[in-house]
């Protein structure tokens, strides 16, 4: 008779349902942790979340995880105003932003690449705004996001 397979659980970790680098993660990710899934990116995220602190006077960062299942995502803030969020993924990272009518038409008008406005056009539309989630796996990519952070504070 075969030996049977056993599924073990553990205490940190489950079963993940997104492509967020720290699905099934309980606990908060460590920095080290961080520079290790990013690899190259983490310099892209780094050099990103400084500027934006920096340029928008942005006063709140927070890691947070709606379910172990999700991940785990960094939540940047001015005033207590989200302002964007950051998913982990391996090797790169995705840049969440909830933009109202107002800063949808301004990043229109901007000299954006056409693949981002697309991107915005082709954006889930909520009650709360436009579900904007862009990969960012390069400086082209931090320089979009820096815009469209100051558009949506600006709007």
């Amino acid at each position: 008779m075969p030996a049977q397979k056993t599924k073990t659980k553990t205490k940190t970790k489950t079963k993940p349902i997104s492509g967020n680098a720290f699905a099934g993660y309980a606990k908060q990710p460590t920095g080290a942790e961080l520079t290790e899934i990013l690899g190259n990116s983490h310099a892209l995220w780094q050099d990103l979340v400084t500027a934006l602190k920096r340029d928008l006077k942005l006063d709140g960062e927070e890691w947070n995880s709606y379910s172990v299942k999700a991940g785990w995502s960094f939540r940047l803030q001015k005033k207590k105003r989200n302002v964007l969020y950051l998913g982990p993924r391996v090797g790169w990272f995705l840049a969440s932003f909830i933009l109202g009518e107002k800063a949808v038409a301004a990043a229109r008008k901007t000299k954006f690449p056409a693949r981002i406005l697309k991107m915005i056009d082709e954006a889930k539309r909520y009650p709360e705004g436009t579900a904007v989630r862009m990969e960012v796996r390069d400086a082209d990519d931090v320089t979009a996001v820096k815009m469209l952070a100051k558009i949506k504070l600006e709007n």
